[in-house]
């Protein structure tokens, strides 16, 4: 199967459990990979043939600045469901990152993976 990726999309959304997270969006970075043939749109060189990206990204990142989690878990779970509702994506991986979210660490993720 082929692959289409997006790379650390800057997402704002208002994250996390403790009071002070409640607060403001803040940032998350998420890479998304997106399961789909494109042996057509190799063919065609015609971006309708094809999953758009950009309008994914677009639509990802709309969708999370207009919603509120608690975990990365849930945000994560609804980014793949809103992948896999797109023409031609037949699975999905979506890593999200929570920089900064840990002193001593660069930050935290949670990966999931929908068929």
């Amino acid at each position: 199967m082929d692959k289409i990726i997006i790379r650390r999309l800057e997402l704002n959304c208002v994250i996390g459990c403790n009071p002070d997270e409640r607060l403001a969006p803040r940032q998350l970075l998420a890479t998304i990979t997106l399961l789909t043939d494109t042996r057509r749109a190799a063919a065609s060189d015609d971006l309708a043939d094809t999953v758009n990206y950009a309008a994914t990204a677009k639509s990802l990142r709309d969708y999370a600045a207009s919603t509120s989690f608690f975990l990365l878990e849930s945000l994560a779970e609804q980014l793949a469901s809103r992948c896999l509702d797109t023409p031609g994506v037949q699975g999905v991986t979506v890593v999200l990152d929570k920089p900064s979210c840990i002193r001593q660490a660069e930050g935290a993720a949670v990966e999931i993976t929908r068929p």
